[in-house]
């Protein structure tokens, strides 16, 4: 099986690395906010500050990597823009959720709504629509 630059194994390699990433990132997002909720020290170990943002410097070039692959791109097809939108909503609540947030309601909050954000998100990538919510019922 060749790996060439367009090869289907490349594709494959490059989508299961992204896959992947996305898996790290939400359980990674999910247990750290259960870490906050709950005042562990574990949420202020220094592993947990440095070890998501690797895994999502390596999400985020996959699927750079995928939009050239497949050349679909956002701001072209509807679906690739409407996750980009929701990825930035994703991180500014994560930031408030983890960091930026004043009181514990509002980072709950933030954590609770960024929850559901990536969860949208990863229902467009399944049903490759911008809006996935009529493939549920």
């Amino acid at each position: 099986m060749a790996f060439g630059l367009h090869s289907p194994a490349m594709y494959q390699a490059i989508k299961f690395l992204h896959v992947a990433t996305v898996i790290v990132s939400g359980s990674l997002f999910l247990l750290r906010g259960l870490w906050m909720t709950v005042e562990s020290p574990r949420f202020l170990r220094r592993w947990v500050r440095i070890v998501p943002h690797v895994n999502d410097t390596v999400l985020l070039v996959s699927a750079i990597a995928l939009c050239l692959l497949i050349d679909q791109y956002p701001f072209v097809q509807g679906w690739l823009t409407a996750k980009v939108l929701l990825l930035v909503l994703y991180i500014g609540l994560g930031m408030v959720a983890m960091r930026f947030g004043n009181t514990r309601k509002v980072r709950l909050t933030a954590w609770l709504a960024a929850l559901l954000v990536f969860t949208c998100i990863v229902l467009i990538a399944l049903t490759k629509h911008a809006n996935p919510l009529p493939y549920l019922v």
